[in-house]
């Protein structure tokens, strides 16, 4: 409609700029992108300057991901309108979209000549700030671009022109940049700093980091105890407290006779001194009004750092074990006191653990109906303080020393106190949180530990519990990432998309807890939820390119200088992500999966994605691992949680995998370049033609392939075992083991035989002939091979219990990949074998002679593609059985032997149950509908 009526107003005004634009939108809209932009590039053309045509412009070459083009109408409507701020302020802004910082500095200066406006003026500034900081030399930012600008704000202040904070602020950063900290102490100290007033303590804190730069402890010291006192709570201030009375011990510094201590005033340089000083900061709060928590936790902090340091007796400072537990006793019923003592419980004899732990059950109020019954809390503070004794128990390794049936004796306990605790959460409201769902979790947790220990059933239950603790607490991300993790290693992903679509990622979340969906997502042959789940990312990464510029011009606008490099950065960050550029690869190889030479040519499929085999857009050099490996809380001692090595080890391998995966990728893009007829042994126009330095590309790409994969191979002989919550391993230890990568690597191997026979011709290369048939052979038996590794059954009932082998599903979706892989070099062999096939014909023809021996390649190859095809029945076939076993398995009539399972729970291990035969039988049919489509491509292969 709205290109209708735009067509209207334009047969009776033919040069109305602004409705020819509004048409160009709506044309955009309908995804008729070349005429919207021969549209809107006549308007262009004619420089408009009324403010419709240019804010209109603006909006359609936003959608078109074309920001430079604003600038050009921009740079033409200010030399129209030179004195125009409103024009040469939106030219400022569209340099700012597209990152040109010299120009932004011009544009902000010539702002500043036709109106003297300081904002304008700090906008120049603040670009060449940005200069700065993207110079590839950083001499020449330290040397040209800071000074200037540090001059150009130096002449405001001399001329006392310095209005806002925001302008302090950006003298401020130019000096830290500069590393002029001393100056820049002067600044906040001075008068200057007076206007840092929008952030709580501004002023202290930008003091502070000077002081720390400058090691200026004392001033340090009395700063952090300055504040202290005005707020005993504080945190960070206890850090820097302590961390300076440390280094001016070290550095044997003492109070100057005469004079002041410091700039700050009064210093402590000595231990007695922080301990006196800690002691009086209990005293005071025991006079406050409310509880703080600060003065205990630095008590316990300077405990260790004494005992850290080797000389903690002598302070008197009070049993470790006895402060945890009056500290208990005071916010016990707090949930964040498990955290506050978490940090503190090495400072405990490991010998002591389970008297502490009694120590603290002992003070809680908890009362038993009968005599042989779990004792349970009659209010919401005691369920918390009750929450926090279990917590530390895992977190002390109690749980872990237990045998299997303490263990399962606890989860009973446990559960029992999870639904007694829904008492106290009737009135909660349905996005709110149980109490006692913490319960639930450690349970499950405790669960998983018996099902590492080989004890099948366990999975099981822990579904159960976690779908029981979802259906009461319908929000509790906590249960939704466990299922999720669990499903997902049972090999079920359909009830994954559900759960996290419902968890509801916002922003930045799509990159850091996004691997938890897309790593499964098509490695367990769920397609189109695989396609759907990746296009989900992806568009928040192309999103965040676009939405990136406008915080940045929103920054500028409301002199927000500081976080505009912060902008930066984060952009950066986004770009160079790991997960990012998995799921731009992996998206690719399901595209190509799904739609190549099945509802279009493998040529237009890498077509419309633009890929090429010469180009690598991953940024190897800067990858960053953006995923949050600790989402998943845990309650594990140290020594069985995920460590820095995991991470390490885990990036390692992230890498390796997504680089075979990037380079197979690239290696299936180069098959349709090769499919030029060459002149046979006609060396110097192939080179001209670009056909063989198109071999050479391929060839290379295979020996990188080759290096990738033996790296690969290197790192899955250390063996590693993530912790069960820990970052989940990647495809490549099927990939290897299975023989798909033997498979892929030889057909790679294959297309280098095929071309040379295209270039040799078939009159003398036998010898090639001959390799190719040996090729044939072995790819025949290595897919056979793999095919082996796919049969069985997916789910087995194994003495009344689920035993599943989610492997086979990954088996027969790698295999699915590597016979897609297989088809596309058969059509690349197809395409230079016809053309020879049909000369010979001719010349059989002209000879009139039937004896016009066939050159062996062709039977080869015809017995190749009949294999091919069998072997592709067979496995439909597989498949087919295994869906008729899936829909036959009656899992409800399971003898649920355990005596363990309530009523209720009975319900939950159905629904379980249901869920992962239903995922199952689903990942199967579309294995299948995908399989019968390569089928009839391979029935086309007829040379």
């Amino acid at each position: 409609m709205a290109i209708q009526q735009a067509d209207k107003l334009l047969k009776k005004h033919k040069d109305l700029h602004c409705a020819k634009v509004l048409k160009a939108i709506g044309l955009q809209r309908t995804g008729k992108q070349d005429e919207a932009y021969a549209l809107a590039q006549e308007v262009a053309a004619l420089e408009p300057t009324d403010d419709n045509s240019l804010q209109a412009l603006t909006i359609l070459y936003r959608e078109m991901h074309r920001p430079e083009l604003v600038t050009k109408l921009y740079e033409a409507a200010v030399k129209k309108v030179p004195n125009s701020e409103e024009y040469h302020s939106h030219l400022f802004m569209a340099y700012a979209r597209v990152g040109e910082y010299k120009k932004m500095q011009q544009a902000g200066m010539a702002l500043y000549k036709i109106v003297p406006k300081n904002p304008y003026y700090f906008w120049s500034v603040m670009s060449l700030i940005m200069q700065s900081i993207s110079a590839q030399d950083e001499n020449l930012s330290k040397t040209m671009f800071l000074p200037l600008a540090e001059r150009m704000v130096e002449k405001m202040v001399k001329e006392d022109k310095i209005e806002a904070e925001a302008e302090v602020e950006l003298y401020y950063m130019i000096l830290e940049r500069l590393e002029k900290y001393k100056e820049a102490l002067d600044v906040v100290r001075g008068k200057l700093g007076e206007k840092l007033t929008s952030e709580l303590q501004s002023r202290e804190n930008k003091c502070m980091a000077m002081y720390k730069k400058l090691h200026r402890w004392p001033e340090c010291n009395a700063l952090a105890r300055r504040l202290l006192l005005k707020n005993s709570d504080d945190w960070q201030f206890y850090i820097t407290y302590f961390d300076s009375v440390f280094q001016l011990i070290d550095e044997s510094w003492t109070p100057p006779a005469e004079e002041e201590h410091s700039l700050e005033g009064e210093v402590h340089c000595s231990i007695e001194q922080a301990v006196n000083f800690i002691e009086e900061r209990i005293t005071e709060e025991s006079k406050s009004s409310r509880p703080l928590r600060g003065p205990y936790l630095a008590k316990l902090e300077l405990i260790r750092r004494l005992r850290h340091r080797g000389c903690n007796d002598e302070y008197k400072l009070g049993d470790p074990e006895e402060l945890m537990f009056q500290y208990f006793k005071k916010f016990g019923d707090k949930p964040c006191c498990f955290t506050d003592l978490k940090v503190f419980v090495d400072l405990l004899p490991p010998s002591q653990y389970t008297k502490f732990i009694r120590q603290l059950l002992d003070v809680i109020p908890l009362t038993a109906a009968a005599e042989n019954e779990v004792a349970l809390p009659g209010d919401i503070k005691a369920l918390q303080q009750h929450l926090c004794v279990v917590q530390l128990s895992r977190l002390l390794g109690i749980y872990h020393a237990m045998e299997k049936k303490q263990k399962l004796a606890v989860v009973r306990e446990l559960m029992l106190r999870y639904r007694h605790g829904l008492e106290f959460g009737k009135s909660c409201l349905k996005t709110e949180l149980q109490f006692s769902d913490y319960y639930c979790l450690l349970a499950v947790h405790l669960l998983l530990d018996l099902w590492l220990e080989g004890e099948e059933a366990a999975v099981w239950q822990c579904l159960t519990l976690l779908e029981e603790g979802l259906s009461h607490s319908p929000s509790n991300a906590q249960f939704k990432l466990l299922l999720i993790r669990i499903y997902c290693r049972l090999g079920a992903f359909e009830p994954v998309s559900e759960l996290y679509s419902s968890l509801d990622a916002k922003h930045i979340q799509h990159d850091t807890i996004g691997y938890l969906l897309t790593r499964y997502a098509g490695s367990l042959g769920h397609y189109a939820a695989a396609s759907q789940s990746c296009n989900f990312a992806l568009r928040f990464f192309h999103s965040n390119q676009k939405d990136t510029s406008e915080y940045i011009i929103q920054a500028y606008k409301y002199g927000a200088f500081e976080k505009i490099p912060e902008f930066i950065a984060f952009r950066n960050r986004l770009n160079s992500s790991l997960h990012f550029a998995q799921v731009r690869t992996e998206r690719m190889l399901l595209d190509l999966l799904l739609e190549a030479n099945i509802s279009t040519s493998l040529e237009e499929s890498i077509k419309s994605m633009s890929l090429s085999p010469e180009e690598d857009d991953i940024p190897w050099k800067d990858l960053r691992d953006n995923r949050d490996l600790t989402v998943l809380f845990s309650w594990d001692p140290k020594d069985r949680d995920i460590s820095e090595e995991h991470r390490k080890l885990s990036l390692e391998e992230e890498t390796l995998w997504l680089r075979i995966r990037s380079l197979t990728l690239r290696l299936v893009s180069g098959l349709p370049t090769l499919g030029h007829t060459i002149q046979p042994k006609n060396s110097e126009k192939t080179a001209e033609n670009g056909v063989s330095s198109k071999i050479d590309t391929i060839r290379a790409l295979l020996q990188q392939l080759e290096a990738a994969v033996d790296s690969g191979k290197k790192f899955l002989e250390q063996k590693i075992q993530y912790p069960v919550l820990g970052p989940p391993p990647t495809r490549m230890a099927g990939f290897f083991s299975n023989g798909s990568c033997q498979c892929q690597t030889s057909l790679f191997y294959l297309v280098s035989d095929i071309y040379e026979l295209d270039t040799n011709g078939l009159e003398d290369s036998a010898e090639i002939q001959e390799r190719i048939g040996n090729s044939f052979k072995s790819l025949v038996e290595r897919l056979t091979d793999l095919f082996n590794k796919c049969k069985g059954d997916l789910i087995e009932v194994r003495d009344g219990t689920l035993k599943t082998h989610p492997n086979l599903l990954e088996n027969l979706v790698f295999f699915v990949e590597t016979i897609s892989i297989a088809l596309w070099v058969s059509s690349y062999c197809d395409g230079v074998l016809r053309p020879f096939k049909s000369n010979l014909q001719k010349k059989k023809k002209k000879k009139k002679e039937s004896s016009v021996a066939m050159p062996p390649v062709f039977t080869h190859f015809l017995d190749y593609v009949t294999e091919l095809q069998t072997l592709t029945s067979n496995v439909i076939d597989h498949i087919k059985g295994l869906e008729i076993i899936l829909t036959a398995l009656k899992l409800e009539e399971l003898s649920l032997k355990d005596t363990l399972l309530l009523q209720e729970e009975k319900k939950f291990t159905k629904t379980v149950q249901g869920k992962v035969q239903s995922s199952y039988h689903h990942s199967v049919q579309e294995i299948g509908e995908l399989l019968k489509k390569r089928l009839d491509t391979i029935k086309k292969l007829k040379i």
